[in-house]
């Protein structure tokens, strides 16, 4: 059946349109307006580092790959230290030598690469870091594992570590041929000694990349084991969306737009501003995970994916953590993989406070009696203790084990947050009280008060737990997984 609109109809239909199409217009000159209107960028958001690591980079050893990182950073000391304004000069600038926020405060300078070799080494250990972040997220468990007996390898992805501007033009497969750069390196080196892989938010989902890739390309080097901290393997499909922001700013010639938050510098081994790209990039990157997966699965390959222990908060404000399990853990064949939940902090006096509970996603990932993994809750023994246990179960319907965990939960914590799990309580950078006595700036304990909105940093941020009350019980477990725990 036909239907006829009248021409009353089709006035009101265009009218109707034009003020759907007028009322778009209007908010998102808005939007432009509000993005415009942020801080002015500085030097570090517009610098051109052209001597930055890429997939097309002739670089094709490890000595390659330092040998351009320092001729980076001292393209990095004369577009931005050498050129940073008078007012800029302050003591919390990383940019700003001899400041409280100066990365050379402590030595070696652990925004570059690093490798620790071990005189007998047991194992080879990559360690990759996550998005804006640096090679210092895991400068204490590399320091651990190498005293256990690994030749450790912390690489600085491409665009980090320098200035936030890198992260404007980052590619994931950049990234990517930067861990087989590392691969190969530790498999020249250890001579057919197990290679294992520690990954830190995006650097857990380009471990998983590797693993995959390796699987189809038997020239790369086999990775044994892989260990995944606040793993982005499920972000929010929003960043395939937020990276229009940036392509408006380009075509209209507003810089700003291609910023997702621009604040001050003030952490020596984090960017404090983030690009819209960087986000697009670790969503692309997980999308090329999800189609590894599906790939491998259809050839039956899935079975020779090595051994996964995986440790995430079950709250987690940057990354999905039930996203982590159907979209890796799920996906996988039965076989010796583990996941380590924390969970919230659960004293009866903090449920009446708590915004959403995640207690029932995870009872019923413990009751799930097809699970293909082993599942841990590391929880409160009850409501009325800080103390914690392990409570355990192998795949599927396998009995419920536990113990004491010989930790508890600080008197002001109720979770953990996603950056907070590769960081020892007394990190002196991102510690808490017991990091007090080093020099430098100290982020963890900090918490300025005041009225709201006087700062440029978010108050959220600076509430944000930085450091794992539990960290010694993760570095015990990866050195059990490993077998560098063991005498």
């Amino acid at each position: 059946m036909r239907v006829r609109l009248t021409s009353f109809a089709w006035r009101l239909l265009a009218a109707v349109a034009c003020s759907v199409g007028g009322a778009a217009l209007a908010l998102l000159v808005v939007g432009v307006i509000y993005l415009e209107s942020r801080p002015d960028l500085e030097v570090w958001h517009t610098a051109d580092l052209d001597e930055e690591f890429t997939e097309a980079s002739t670089v094709a050893t490890f000595a390659d790959y330092l040998a351009l990182e320092e001729r980076l950073f001292a393209q990095l000391d004369e577009q931005v230290y050498a050129r940073l304004p008078a007012d800029e000069r302050r003591l919390i600038n990383r940019y700003n030598r001899h400041s409280l926020s100066d990365p050379q405060r402590l030595a070696p300078n652990w925004n570059r690469s690093f490798e620790l070799v071990a005189a007998t080494p047991k194992a080879g250990v990559l360690l990759l870091h996550g998005m804006s972040d640096s090679p210092y997220s895991l400068r204490a468990l590399g320091q651990t594992l190498n005293a256990a007996g690994a030749t450790v390898v912390g690489m600085r992805m491409p665009g980090h570590g320098t200035a936030p501007s890198g992260l404007v033009e980052i590619r994931w497969q950049d990234m990517a041929a930067a861990v087989r750069l590392g691969m190969r390196h530790l498999a020249r080196q250890l001579g057919g000694r197990p290679l294992y892989i520690v990954g830190y938010s995006t650097g857990a989902a380009l471990a998983v990349n590797y693993a995959l890739s390796s699987l189809d390309d038997k020239d790369l080097p086999t990775v044994d084991r892989i260990v995944l901290l606040s793993p982005a393997i499920g972000v929010s499909g929003a960043a395939a969306l937020a990276v229009w922001q940036a392509r408006l700013g380009r075509l209209l010639g507003l810089e700003k737009l291609a910023w997702t938050a621009i604040l001050p510098e003030y952490d020596p081994y984090k960017y404090g501003s983030f690009a819209v790209n960087a986000g697009d990039v670790v969503y692309r990157l997980t999308l090329q995970i999800q189609r590894r997966l599906d790939a491998l699965d259809g050839s039956g390959r899935l079975a020779d994916f090595p051994p996964l222990l995986a440790f995430s908060s079950v709250v987690d404000a940057t990354v999905s953590a039930p996203a982590l399990v159907s979209n890796l853990f799920a996906r996988l064949p039965l076989g010796d993989h583990e996941l380590v939940l924390f969970d919230i902090n659960r004293m009866a006096e903090m449920e009446p406070i708590l915004k959403s509970d995640p207690a029932g996603a995870v009872h019923a990932l413990l009751e799930n009696p097809v699970r293909p993994f082993a599942l841990t809750l590391v929880t409160n023994e009850n409501a009325g203790s800080r103390k914690m246990v392990i409570r355990s179960e192998g795949p599927g319907d396998s009995p419920l084990e536990e113990s004491p965990l010989g930790l508890a939960w600080p008197h002001d914590v109720y979770s953990l947050a996603h950056v907070a799990l590769p960081f020892a309580p007394d990190d002196p950078v991102y510690g808490g009280q017991a990091a007090r006595a080093g020099s430098g700036i100290h982020l963890g304990d900090l918490a300025l008060r005041g009225e709201r909105g006087v700062l440029q940093i978010p108050a959220a941020d600076m509430l944000r737990l930085r450091w794992n009350p539990f960290f010694a019980y993760v570095e015990t477990r990866i050195l059990a997984f490993t077998g560098l725990g063991e005498d």
